[in-house]
This record gives C-alpha cells, structure tokens and sequence, in this order.
C-alpha cells in the first residue's frame, strides 16, 4: 500500500533564532504587531471652521498662491468686460467700475510676484 503523507521532516539543531524566544518576547512582538495593524488611524485634525466648505490647501507656497490669485482676476476680469458690454446705462457703468477694481487687484498681484522673483537667490 502506498503512504499518502510523506513523513515529517527530521528536527534539525538550530532553526532560527526565533524558536528560542521565551513567551514573553513573543507576546511583546505580538502585541506590537496587532497595535500597528489592527489599531484605528487616528485622523490628522483639520485646520477649518465648523461650517466652511472650501479651503486653501496648507503649505503652498506664496508664488503659488499669488500665480492662481493672478489667473483666477483674470477670468474675473475676462467676464466682467464680457457682462459690461452687454448692459447698458448705469448697470454698464457698475460692471466697468468692477472690472477696473479686478485690474487694480492683477496689477498689485504682478508686483508682489515681481518682488518674490527678485528676493530669491540666483541659482
């Protein structure tokens, strides 16, 4: 008749350095690894205000901040000339006075990013 199972492997002298661990460094090792696996990540607390929907992302930089700032007066500006043609009368005068106040703004934000590029180091 033929064996199914194969026979169990000879014990050899020295395994692992690992079978000669007391119980204690064992369960030590346990718990480290089910504190690391199974423990809930604690979330980072957001830096928002109850209510608020939108949020600058944390850590840009200011010339990033001010190149979108530029773009986004841009398109401000772009569709309040488009708007101000369409109006007439004093409506097109209120649209007008807004656009030049979205110029004023592209116009301080080119300066800060004009003195940005000028107070970094050449590379």
């Amino acid at each position: 008749m033929v064996k199914i199972t194969p026979n169990p492997p000879k014990k050899a002298e020295n395994l692992s350095a690992y079978t000669r661990l007391d119980s204690q460094e064992r369960r030590e090792a346990a718990d480290r690894a089910l504190r690391i696996h199974l423990s809930p990540d604690t979330p980072a607390k957001p830096d928002t205000q109850q209510g608020q929907v939108f949020c600058v992302v944390p850590g840009l930089n200011t010339e990033s901040l001010l190149t979108t700032l530029s773009e986004t007066l841009a398109s401000a500006n772009a569709m309040a000339s488009d708007l101000a043609f369409d109006l007439e009368g004093s409506r097109r005068h209120v649209a007008l006075g807004l656009q030049q106040l979205i110029e004023l703004g592209t116009l301080l934000v080119n300066r800060a990013l004009n003195d940005i590029e000028l107070a970094e180091p050449t590379r």
